[in-house]
């Protein structure tokens, strides 16, 4: 299958043509950076600031934003108290909320599923580009009462006003950015328009990106010392006997970004209506998947005795003259395309109700697995969502706000390694929030119901199709003593039901480099939370902290068996009791505020512990299918002990300074030695990251305005392997890197 015709000549000729219309404008403008205490959560159905509520939620927006954008939003938003990434290279990195990640995660796009499978595999990207976010919000804790299961354990909202709906404050404005880095030889050009007609109704939304970045730097080898020494019996030499990825450099984690959008709404006294159309392209390398391809079988690991005992033929021949960036020695490489089509709604004043609101998106998904120049595999995912959010006006002193969540998903999977078999789901949910305010007393209540519905398209192969049904409750409260002490207390019971890749997966898992089986059985599993916080702000400091406690009946993971199959681990998903404990400190204190200008420090730390929370062990059955045939293994499944991939304890540290035109920061970020590791799961060092930005801004008479900024990632260039990544012993993080470039505002 041939790669889909690129959108990069669009999208760059979009930005050349905007640049220009920057830099020739006459009424430019610079939006300002608010208050993030005042930013209103637009993930949250009643206009709340992350001040307001009750439940734990953070929010990026403005410089703060600007110092943190990545290429994947689990990399933005893992500077977080309580949020890391899963990174499965820079192409991809989902978030990890609290140890929780994958389908417990919902990824949205200003309130709406994102539509891409990045929760099927973890060498799956999501579908957003973080640099073109307005702001981005993460709600930590179940967010299931808004979002339904797939938000079990927190949700992280990306709103990008790709579809306006209020007027602009000035006729035209915007933003543009130009951006090099020295680490992984960065190029990254974007640009915004946003706009209203002159009477006022007509307004208009324009955004366009494009990014390339070759392979990145790494301090050392690519492997890890672990790793290197139990292959090659030291841990000094090339990662590669064929000398492919030696030190220096990680192979084939090079990453190639299109996106664009276009939107129009009309803006009335009382409401909008609008609708959007986007594209998201993408093109990136799996470092550490290269087939071996030396004559003795397709290797389906790295090329060093991981692959398979057995033949695996795709039926043609890998072309190592193909070109470069994954094409060549049977590199995998990955090509998305993404389009999206939106239309939205909003109405005011409705006599009982104050506000509705209405979104539904369609979305088409291809994503195509090479090897080499060959295709591996291909899913297909086209799915459509409907929300409608109806806010009432108080009764009986409750402001509240209804809801109706629609979704289908029509999922397709082809080729040899298209582990999970096509499904068309089904979900349609329906709940209530409410809030009342008491004397110094704030109490927020929620509950929703769902009804799943998954069919197999390969239902005597796979299993059954599934029918599930999940309710989720909520309350939580907040008291106020005065105005610097506010104490929070929440507790949640919410359900989830299984996915397809959980009920169905059958097969070798390419990206995990393991044979990986569902179970058809599976039940929906409960998670019971409680959580306690305070915050205390007074002068000069300010302090957040909360612990919270979770229990899950049924938790549904991936276990590793201990059995291997042709040098291939096998795993299995199963459900077993399950126990999280964690707390979250952030301290924030402003040094100096004078003529040397205003100087903050602010520390954080965190820390998650993930227990299965039964006895003894689980016997389980389960076929490995070679052609013709099938091995017959049997393995032990414990019922306690840690869960695999968790994240580990962090404490980190961030003192900024800014002065007229000027700002500056410098932070650091330990990650702990995680060595409370599952069965089969090896621990993993800790390590130290340090990063700084120095940014110079200029707002010009004509009320734009430009800002010349450096980034500096991993300044102490340490190895660092992400305890919550499969790939941490074949790609480390990357090592320092300088990146720089200017902004307009206008």
């Amino acid at each position: 299958m041939p790669d889909r015709p690129s959108m990069r000549p669009l999208a760059t000729a979009i930005l050349l043509a905007l640049s220009t219309a920057a830099a020739s404008h006459d009424d430019p403008r610079h939006a300002e950076v608010k208050d993030l205490d005042e930013v209103v959560v637009r993930a949250n159905p009643l206009p709340r600031t992350a001040e307001d509520l009750a439940r734990p939620v953070e929010v990026l927006a403005g410089s703060r934003l600007d110092e943190v954008r990545a290429v994947s939003l689990g990399e933005t938003v893992s500077r977080l108290p309580g949020v890391q990434s899963s990174y499965f290279g820079p192409g991809v990195g989902r978030p990890v909320i609290r140890g929780l990640d994958g389908a417990r995660v919902q990824v949205l796009n200003d309130g709406l599923a994102s539509g891409d499978v990045s929760t099927v595999s973890v060498d799956h990207a999501v579908a957003i580009e973080p640099f073109l976010a307005d702001q981005v919000e993460v709600l930590k804790g179940p967010s299931t009462l808004l979002y339904g299961s797939g938000a079990i354990g927190g949700a992280v909202n990306v709103v990008d006003g790709r579809v306006p709906e209020q007027a602009t404050a000035e006729p035209l404005q915007g933003r543009a950015e130009l951006r090099a880095a020295s680490g992984n030889d960065e190029r990254t050009g974007l640009m915004r328009l946003d706009g209203t007609s002159s009477s006022g109704r007509l307004v208009f939304h324009l955004d366009a990106l494009h990014r390339e970045t070759g392979d990145y730097r790494i301090p050392g080898h690519a492997q890890s010392a672990a790793l290197r020494a139990h292959e090659h019996g030291h841990a000094d030499g090339d990662d590669d006997a064929d000398g492919h990825a030696v030190r220096g450099r990680l192979a084939n984690s090079f990453v190639r970004t299109d996106s664009a959008a276009l939107g129009l709404s009309w803006v009335g006294d009382r409401g909008f209506i609008g609708a959007g159309a986007s594209l998201y392209a993408s093109r990136y390398g799996v470092p550490g998947h290269a087939h071996a391809g030396d004559g003795q079988g397709h290797g389906h690991g790295h090329g060093h005795g991981h692959g398979h005992d057995h033949d695996h033929e795709h039926g043609h021949e890998h072309d190592d003259t193909v070109g470069h960036d994954g094409d060549a020695h049977g590199e995998v490489h990955i090509v998305m395309d993404q389009r999206r089509q939106e239309v939205r709604g909003g109405l005011d004043d409705l006599g009982a109700f104050e506000t509705l609101r209405v979104k539904l998106a369609r979305t088409t998904y291809t994503h195509t697995e090479y090897e080499g120049g060959a295709v591996g595999s291909v899913f297909d995912n086209d799915s459509t969502e409907l929300r409608v959010e109806l806010a009432h006006r108080p009764w009986a002193g409750w402001h509240g706000a209804f809801g109706l969540q629609a979704w289908q998903r029509d999922f397709h999977a082809e080729g040899e390694e298209a582990f999970v078999p096509g499904s068309d789901s089904r979900d349609v949910g329906l709940f209530w929030i409410g809030s009342r305010r008491f004397d110094g007393l704030e109490l927020e209540l929620g509950a929703r119901h769902d009804r799943n519905r998954i069919d197999i398209d390969q239902a005597g192969a796979a299993g059954p199709s599934r029918s599930f049904g999940a309710t989720s409750l909520s309350a939580a409260a907040r008291w106020h003593f005065g105005e610097d002490l506010h104490l929070s207390f929440g507790l949640d019971r919410a359900q989830r039901s299984p996915t397809a890749e959980e009920l169905y997966s059958h097969g070798l898992h390419v990206a995990t480099r393991s044979w990986e089986f569902g179970d058809p059985a599976l039940r929906p599993e409960t998670a019971n939370r409680i959580e306690a916080g305070v915050h205390w702000h007074h002068g000069r400091v300010r302090v957040g902290a909360s612990l919270y406690a979770i229990d899950y009946r049924d938790f549904i993971h991936l276990a590793d068996t201990g059995v291997e199959d042709g040098g291939t681990p096998v795993r299995i998903w199963h459900q077993a009791d399950a126990r999280f404990t964690g707390g979250e400190i952030d301290l924030q204190w402003t040094v100096h505020d004078g003529a040397h200008g205003l100087w903050t420090l602010r520390t954080f730390a965190d820390a998650v512990r993930g227990r299965l929370d039964g006895d003894g062990t689980r016997e389980v059955a389960f076929e490995v299918p070679h052609g013709d045939h099938v091995h017959h293994h049997v393995a032990q499944l414990a019922l306690d002990g840690n869960l695999p991939r968790l994240a580990p304890r962090r404490t980190g540290a961030e003192l900024r300074w800014e002065a007229g035109a000027w700002r500056a920061g410098i932070g650091a970020i330990h990650h702990a030695r995680q060595g409370r590791v599952a069965a089969h799961e090896a621990p993993t060092p800790g390590y130290l990251l340090v990063n700084a930005n120095l940014a110079w801004h200029l707002d010009t008479a004509d009320g734009s305005a430009l800002e010349v900024f450096f980034d500096a990632s991993n300044l102490l260039d340490r190895e660092a392997r992400p305890h919550t990544s499969f790939l941490r012993d074949l790609a480390p993080l990357p090592g320092r890197s300088v990146a720089a470039g200017i902004r307009f505002f206008f």
